[in-house]
């Protein structure tokens, strides 16, 4: 019997914990040491709905792991310890709390860290990021004492953001750069019917604001100055004004990252290292970063789809699985759309291997009607 390879994955959030789970479905664990690093103190939770920790869910609530889902998988989890090095000549893991593993192959799934605006003030006592259970457990123990909350940012997570704001009963705002809130997913008429729809939920809303200044007393966050010379009261402030991608992981090991940062990866989700693949909000696919955790889950479909079938088969191109966005430009999925136009499977370029995804004609699509 061949002995397992090690194969690390470095990220227990949604995706991370997605892939493995996929890994599991597919029987992959006969073949490979499932390994992963956790740098949170708590396995995998959903962050899509954070605000419900709010209206009385719990940490356990939010958990994406069934109890003794990695103990009877065989999966070796290092909760609290952040994998912090690769040494590629090696094939080594470095973690902060010294262990060193050894890989075969590696799955980056570091998602990525809230963008804070270079604002003065913005270090103030009162401010916060809203990402994680800490971030919110500290935004509650400091809201105790609190009247007034300022969210920046009116993009979909802000919103998300504000709705905690409110369930800790505080007055709350929205204060948006742009003209509109979610100004990458709707038009101007969209946004008016947007915002007026938030406001009748009591959030107001304060779009076209720059904000220039956070101004704090005694430490403390008391006001916010715009560049228009108005100024809004408030006791905290959280940031949510979009994300950047935790790749220096990858950057530190000399993996090819993008100009304005990700993990590139081509149509099967490897980095220029064929050894190492990433997935979801650290991976740059076509110059862009897909802040969204549907196209995460695809690429954790499709990285355990290639893991798998490799343990199988052997294909050695690490080209025969592609993955694109649905041409129809209305879907916005990944891969296995019905719309019979953005996936065609494909012989293996290696010519050596037909299909090891399983199907059987070069121009197999979907069936269905189109999205």
């Amino acid at each position: 019997m061949t002995a397992k390879k090690n194969l690390v994955v470095i990220g227990n959030g949604m995706v991370g914990h997605k892939f493995l789970e996929l890994m599991v479905g597919s029987n992959a664990a006969k073949h490979w040491n499932l390994i992963t690093f956790c740098e949170e103190p708590r396995v995998a939770y959903d962050r899509v709905n954070l605000s419900g920790f709010f209206s009385g869910k719990t940490a356990g609530d939010l958990s994406l792991v069934a109890p003794g889902f990695y103990q009877e998988n065989g999966i070796q989890i290092h909760i609290g310890d952040k994998a912090v090095s690769i040494n590629r000549e090696q094939k080594t893991v470095s973690s902060a709390n010294g262990l060193e593993v050894p890989y075969d192959k590696i799955v980056l799934a570091t998602g990525s860290y809230p963008f804070v605006p270079p604002i003065k003030g913005k270090d103030a006592h009162g401010t916060f990021v809203y990402r994680t259970i800490d971030d919110l457990e500290a935004m509650s123990d400091y809201a105790k004492n609190c009247q007034v909350g300022v969210v920046i940012g009116g993009g979909l997570l802000g919103l998300e953001c504000a709705n905690a704001l409110q369930n800790m009963g505080l007055k709350t705002h929205v204060v948006e750069f742009a003209p509109r809130l979610m100004p990458v997913q709707v038009d101007d008429a969209g946004g008016a019917i947007l915002s007026s729809k938030i406001e009748e939920l009591g959030v107001s809303v304060h779009t076209s604001k720059s904000t220039t200044e956070i101004v704090n007393e005694d430490g403390k966050v008391t006001k916010m100055l715009f560049a228009d010379g108005s100024e809004l009261a408030t006791d905290m402030i959280v940031f949510s004004a979009g994300i950047r991608p935790r790749d220096e992981i990858a950057r530190d090991c000399g993996i090819a990252v993008g100009e304005r940062g990700g993990i590139v990866i081509n149509d099967s989700c490897q980095t220029s290292d064929s050894d190492i693949y990433a997935i979801g909000e650290c991976a740059l696919y076509d110059n862009r970063i897909y802040g969204l955790v549907a196209p995460g889950y695809m690429m954790a479909s499709v990285a355990a789809d290639i893991l798998s079938s490799l343990a199988d088969h052997g294909c050695p191109c690490h080209k025969c699985y592609k993955w694109a966005r649905c041409p129809c430009h209305k879907c916005y999925k990944w891969a296995r759309c019905p719309c019979h136009k953005c996936y065609k499977w494909a012989k293996c370029p290696c010519h050596k291997h037909f299909y090891w995804c399983g199907y059987v004609h070069e121009t197999q699509t979907f069936g269905g009607g189109c999205c």
